[in-house]
């Protein structure tokens, strides 16, 4: 990924990142990829994964250097937001790459793997047994299989529209406000991390 200086992530940004957007494409050297929920494990420093044992995917997977790419919110960017022309559209995000190498799961640590995800996204589900039990982890155990990446690398990109004015930095997070759904995103995003939006302080 092409990383201008100005554009860097730290090292604590893109570890958040990944917590915060979690959800990566898996790409082989094959160029095979697959989309898939990841847990990070910042004390081993490694991903968690898992994929349908009827995907083919995984066959290929074991031992293999892999990356993963996350994307977070992005958004179309306007030329009429900036104080004043010429200027050319143009479309802001932000990205993290990491590159690691793949060590596939036994059944027990496969379901540790799900198990951790379901406290990620919905704790209370161990609490409704009518539909999250033993019995039905049981069956889909034996339809998936788990992933470990050790992390070899991780960088990330902001292009938020840092390096412009205060004034076009204002300008594009107001425009984003005014837009659809993803381009609020954006904005709440540039505001979390206080990029990309001028003099205006994040709370």
């Amino acid at each position: 990924m092409h990383i201008p200086k100005n554009q860097k992530m730290s090292d604590a940004v893109a570890v958040q990142f990944i917590h915060d957007f979690g959800f990566g494409c898996l790409v082989s050297d094959d160029l095979v990829g697959s989309h898939l929920p990841f847990i990070f494990n910042e004390d081993s420093n490694t991903l968690l994964t898992h994929l349908a044992k009827a995907n083919p995917h995984h066959k290929i997977l074991d031992a293999k250097e892999v990356l993963i790419i996350f994307s977070g919110p992005h958004a179309y960017i306007s030329p009429s937001w900036y104080e004043k022309g010429p200027a050319v559209p143009t479309w802001n995000y932000a990205a993290v790459h990491v590159k690691g190498r793949v060590k596939l799961l036994d059944g027990q640590e496969t379901m540790s793997v799900v198990t951790q995800t379901v406290e990620k996204y919905e704790a209370d589900l161990f609490n409704q047994v009518d539909i999250y039990n033993h019995e039905f982890n049981a069956r889909l155990s034996r339809a998936i299989i788990g992933v470990e990446i050790e992390i070899l690398s991780i960088e990330g990109k902001l292009k938020l529209g840092q390096h412009r004015s205060v004034n076009d930095q204002q300008g594009v997070f107001d425009g984003l406000y005014s837009k659809d759904h993803e381009s609020q995103m954006l904005a709440q995003y540039m505001k979390k991390i206080n990029v990309g939006i001028g003099c205006i302080e994040a709370s």
